[in-house]
């Protein structure tokens, strides 16, 4: 009984990987010539390292939103404890300082990658 569970399982396993194998090109939209196509969409170095950048920039940009609201609530729920208090301002000063520098790279770069485009 244990050697015939154990056969279904090696089965089914094995049959789940060839479908997963045979699809491999039906998922990434693989040409008749068997070529994939590029995912990033640009061999251009420069654009590549932009687009890199930009993102990076946003997730920096969503934790820093985090962080705002997370001082926000340390304020809001301190109820009146003045360590409490401290601390949720001096999270949000931050948050509010690294958004600003945040936004601050963005508008840089943005500039300097449009000057080197043109």
């Amino acid at each position: 009984m244990i050697n015939n569970l154990k056969t279904k399982k090696l089965i089914n396993l094995l049959s789940i990987a060839l479908i997963l194998i045979s699809s491999v090109g039906i998922c990434y939209g693989a040409t008749e010539t068997g070529e994939l196509p590029n995912p990033l969409g640009t061999t251009d170095v420069p654009t590549l390292i932009g687009r890199i950048i930009k993102g990076a920039l946003g997730v920096v940009g969503s934790l820093a939103l985090l962080m705002f609201i997370y001082g926000g609530l340390t304020w809001m729920t301190s109820g009146g404890n003045e360590e409490k208090i401290k601390k949720g301002k001096g999270i949000l000063i931050w948050a509010i300082f690294g958004i600003v520098i945040i936004f601050t790279s963005y508008s840089i770069l943005n500039m300097v990658f449009t000057i080197l485009k043109s």
